[in-house]
C-alpha cells in the first residue's frame, strides 16, 4: 500500500468536509481544491492550493473548464509500477495524485432549479468532477476515490490503521460506488432528455436500453 500524499477536493456538499480535510492535513496530505472548496478550507485554516494555481490555468469559459488538465488526469491515471508512465510523469513534471474527493451537485436538484429548461440544466451539468471520479476509479489500484461524505469516516479509519494508506479492498469498493455515482448521474440526465425530447423520443432511432 502507498501513503496518500496528495488529494484533489471539489465538493458541492461540503458537510463534514472541514473535519475530513483537517484530518488529511494532519497526515501531511497536500490538498488541491477548486474555487469554492479552496475558499472554505482556507477560511478554516486548512492549507490548500487553488487548482488553477496548481495547473497554471485558471477557470475559463465561465467556469465550464476547471479541472480538465493533463496535470490532474495524468496524476490520477498513471500506473505507479509502469516505467514509461513514471518517465513521462517526470518529463512533464506531473505529480501523482492519490485521493479524489468529489461530490457533484445532484441532478434532481439541478432539474428542480432549472424549471424544466434543457439549456439551464445543461449549463449546470458537471463535466470535470465526473471525469475526475472516473479517472480515479479506473486507477483504483493506486487511487482512492470518495464520492459521498458517508465514506469520510471509513477513509480516516483506514488511514489511521494503515499508517496513511487505504487498503486495496476499500479502494475497490469505493471505486465501485464511484461508478454507481457516475452511472446514476448520466442516467438522470438521459431520462430528463427522454421526457423533454422534441420530436418525441419514440420517433428517434435508439438502441434498446437495459432495465
Amino acid at each position: 500500500m502507498r501513503k496518500i500524499k496528495r488529494a484533489v477536493i471539489s465538493c458541492y456538499d461540503k458537510s463534514d468536509l472541514i473535519e475530513f480535510a483537517k484530518f488529511l492535513h494532519e497526515y501531511h496530505v497536500e490538498i488541491i481544491a477548486t474555487v469554492g472548496t479552496n475558499e472554505l478550507l482556507q477560511a478554516n485554516g486548512i492549507p490548500s492550493i487553488y487548482i488553477g494555481e496548481y495547473t497554471g490555468i485558471p477557470e475559463i469559459l465561465g467556469g465550464r473548464l476547471k479541472t480538465l488538465h493533463p496535470k490532474i488526469h495524468a496524476g490520477l491515471l498513471a500506473l505507479r509500477d509502469n516505467k514509461l508512465h513514471l518517465e513521462q510523469m517526470q518529463q512533464y513534471h506531473f505529480p501523482e495524485i492519490d485521493l479524489v474527493v468529489v461530490n457533484p451537485k445532484p441532478i434532481p436538484r439541478i432539474i428542480e432549479q432549472s424549471a424544466g429548461s434543457v439549456d439551464e440544466l445543461f449549463d449546470q451539468i458537471d463535466i470535470g468532477g465526473i471525469t475526475m471520479i472516473r479517472s480515479a476509479a479506473k486507477n483504483f489500484r493506486y487511487v482512492t476515490v470518495v464520492v459521498d461524505r458517508i465514506y469520510y469516516p471509513l477513509v480516516m479509519h483506514e488511514m489511521r490503521a494503515h499508517d496513511g494508506c487505504v487498503s486495496f479492498v476499500t479502494r475497490y469498493r469505493l471505486a465501485q460506488e464511484a461508478f454507481f455515482c457516475t452511472s446514476r448521474y448520466d442516467r438522470a440526465i438521459a431520462e430528463f432528455l427522454d421526457r423533454k425530447a422534441t420530436p418525441p423520443s419514440e420517433e428517434i432511432p435508439k438502441r434498446e436500453r437495459e432495465a
